[in-house]
């Protein structure tokens, strides 16, 4: 069956209380149902062309596997695009990357001021019959060993990706990858580029006093993405896992990280630097469920948090936040989507587009059936204080 794409159907809401939210659109990017697409992110161009990455790999189940999985030896990284703001897409994708070792996973990237592209992504490879005692220090998952993160950089639009660059290990992690070296860092979620042209990447490790829990870290670079020096811890609990994360610079420069957690029922989690990344004050419970996370800038300053939600009724919602990111927990939630089969949906990412408008992606299935690459396009009323501020 050939790939669907750009499909649209209208469905109107009145706006959400304060924050003025009307959503507008919901849009199939890309379904075909030979394949399990998820784990998407998205750029706006310079010129206003959208580029929408996502893993691809096989639906296994056609060939009578009992369940999807979330590692697999033919996952790749590919792209889309869409020219009228995301109405319609190219029907194709392109390939980004194929880790020639194993499985590539969640295709993060973010566009930098000089409008080259980053991707950061992670890999599993697959180890039937090897046994787990000759690969002392790996991180495991069913058979699968984790490869630890790169990070690809595109300075033609997407078009042409370079060869990946390895980050360094995060340190007192001792996890090793499937050739013995420190394993490179990784996380799923946004980096980003501060005023400064620094780049901010929270990047997970395990912790020295209990390896089974994940805590956050800060990586930092100079030259955009090319080195990385270790920062400063973000998070880290010995009873609460912390993970996935995507960190927003403010206008006040403060760096705020919204983390996924583990052992915490579903909460997420806020930890915020006022110092450029030096320290992180203590982390914060934002008081709601959600994971991963993704912020977006609005043309008025305030924020675009958007986020998977994997409880009954399944989908993704979203909060607008003030400028500085400190309401969180009071901020009105707003349902993008509740219609999801099961809680195998989300992780959605945003950008702002003309005329006070968003778009959200996200990985979706309806009654567990294929996992396609969707959108929802938004509406977002300007904070009527801040009329006269330009994005």
């Amino acid at each position: 069956m050939p790939a669907v794409v750009g499909l649209g159907c209208a469905q109107l809401t009145v706006c959400v209380g304060a924050s003025g939210v009307r959503k507008l659109q919901d849009v199939v990017i890309y379904k075909d149902e030979r394949f399990y697409c998820s784990f998407p992110s998205v750029v706006r161009r310079p010129d206003g062309e959208l580029l929408v990455a996502f893993r691809r790999a096989p639906d296994r189940r056609r060939f009578g596997a009992a369940s999807y999985t979330h590692t697999d030896p033919n996952s790749y990284l590919v792209l889309v695009r869409s020219r009228d703001e995301g109405k319609t897409w190219s029907e194709t994708p392109e390939l980004i990357y194929a880790n020639p070792f194993g499985g590539s996973q969640d295709p993060c990237m973010v566009q930098l001021s000089d409008h080259s592209i980053l991707c950061a992504t992670y890999g599993w490879a697959m180890m039937n019959n090897v046994s787990r005692d000759r690969l002392p220090n790996v991180g495991w998952t069913g058979n699968f060993a984790f490869l630890g993160g790169s990070i690809l950089r595109s300075q033609d639009g997407g078009r042409t990706w370079q060869r990946p660059i390895i980050p360094p290990h995060v340190p007192g992690d001792a996890t090793l990858d499937i050739f013995g070296n420190p394993l490179p860092a990784a996380n799923r979620g946004a980096m980003c580029e501060g005023k400064d042209r620094r780049l901010y990447w929270v990047v997970i490790g395990k912790m020295t006093s209990k390896p089974d829990h994940t805590a956050t870290h800060l990586l930092i670079s100079a030259d955009k993405g090319n080195t990385w020096k270790y920062g400063c811890l973000v998070a880290g609990d010995n009873k609460i896992v912390f993970n996935e994360t995507s960190l927003y610079e403010t206008p006040k420069d403060e760096l705020v990280a919204f983390m996924r957690t583990g052992n915490f029922d579903d909460h997420t989690a806020i930890a915020r630097s006022k110092n450029h990344g030096l320290s992180f004050e203590k982390w914060v419970d934002a008081g709601f469920q959600g994971h991963p996370h993704h912020a977006v800038r609005l043309p008025d300053k305030r924020v675009l948090l958007v986020y998977g939600y994997r409880h009954p009724p399944f989908g993704v919602r979203a909060r607008v936040l003030d400028a500085e990111c400190t309401n969180a927990a009071s901020a009105e939630e707003t349902i993008l989507r509740d219609d999801g089969g099961n809680g195998d949906l989300g992780y959605p990412w945003a950008a702002a587009l003309p005329k006070n408008r968003a778009i959200v992606v996200y990985y979706f299935n309806s009654g567990d059936g294929t996992r396609y690459i969707g959108a929802t396009v938004l509406e977002i009323e300007r904070n009527r204080g801040l009329r006269g501020i330009r994005g």
